[in-house]
């Protein structure tokens, strides 16, 4: 007996659930390999003294990246859906909703995250931060390519292009998409004193991707974010709270306006890919994607584990 579209296309988006399921955990597989395998180099070139030579935090910077690109290749290749469907035609006004949400992100939802890595400080936790390439002279502009550029191309390609996007074509609620999308991407970048930030992050950024149809918006948004972070590095404000207290306030001020508003807009106005609905095949992409996820929970717990203990 001949099968139904119906039953076609279930089958297809089983597939391609589980399909992004395995470029999850691909990705966090491949970047362990990959990066016992450049503290192996690293150590036979440069000895124990490695960590903060430059050379060696470009690949660093670089391996996740890589991962990320092979996983989604593998993922286009497996699952048959063209790149291309990734960069869907969208109205400009997203990409300006994308800028206004990132500005808000980053300069009032960072601050609030503050607060959190304030907390657990109080409980013993040092975070020993994320150290970054020598900024200074045209140092920054390697960085921008390595640490803004390279992440917003391939980590958007799989957060919001593959997992987000199939989630949601598959039949995940808007919510349900978004949300599950941006607890994967805050618990793959294994950082306990970011994870509030990171995950909300991924949540508007997969909110804005679902509700353009492409993830050109978020790519430029989230190069934006790292360019704009690197930069304040740059010429020594690592934290806002450096600044003037009058721009510091107008700053904060501003963002917090633009985020709540853009939000407001997205959630309440915005009806382009609206869908109400739960988890579909969703054990057979946790399945998937078990074995990224126990990773990145075991590294996630390491770091918060050293943190402590350090401390």
């Amino acid at each position: 007996m001949e099968e139904s579209a119906e039953q076609k296309r279930e089958q297809f988006c089983a597939k391609r659930l589980q399909e992004s399921g395995v470029a999850y955990s691909a990705s966090a597989v491949l970047g362990v390999l990959l990066s016992f395998l450049l503290s192996a180099v690293a150590v036979a070139v440069s000895g124990e003294n490695y960590a903060k030579q430059n050379w060696y935090l470009y690949c660093a910077y670089s391996v996740a990246q890589i991962a990320f690109a092979v996983s989604a290749a593998i993922y286009f290749v497996r699952s048959k859906m063209p790149v291309k469907s990734m960069f869907g035609k969208c109205s400009p006004k997203y990409f300006a909703l994308a800028f206004l949400l990132q500005f808000g992100l980053l300069f009032s939802l960072s601050e609030l995250n503050s607060y959190f890595t304030l907390f657990l400080e109080k409980l013993g936790y040092v975070s020993e931060g994320t150290p970054v390439p020598d900024l200074s002279g045209w140092g920054i502009l390697p960085a921008i390519v390595v640490i803004a550029a390279l992440p917003a191309v391939f980590e958007e390609t799989v957060f919001r292009g593959i997992l987000a996007k199939s989630m949601h074509e598959c039949g995940w609620g808007l919510a349900a998409s978004a949300l599950v999308s941006g607890a994967l991407f805050a618990l793959f970048h294994g950082s306990p004193e970011q994870t509030i930030y990171q995950f909300l992050c991924g949540v508007c950024f997969a909110l804005i991707a679902l509700r353009a149809g492409s993830i050109l918006p978020t790519m430029l948004a989230h190069f934006a974010n790292n360019a704009v972070i690197l930069t304040f590095s740059r010429f020594g404000y690592d934290e806002l709270s450096s600044l003037p207290f009058g721009w510091y306030l107008a700053l904060v001020i501003t963002s917090a306006v633009c985020l709540i508003g853009s939000l407001v807009y997205l959630i309440f106005f915005d009806k382009r890919g609206n869908r109400k609905g739960g988890v579909k095949e969703g054990g057979r992409f946790f399945l998937a994607a078990g074995v990224g996820i126990l990773i990145c929970a075991i590294e996630w717990i390491a770091v918060l584990i050293m943190g402590f203990f350090h401390g």
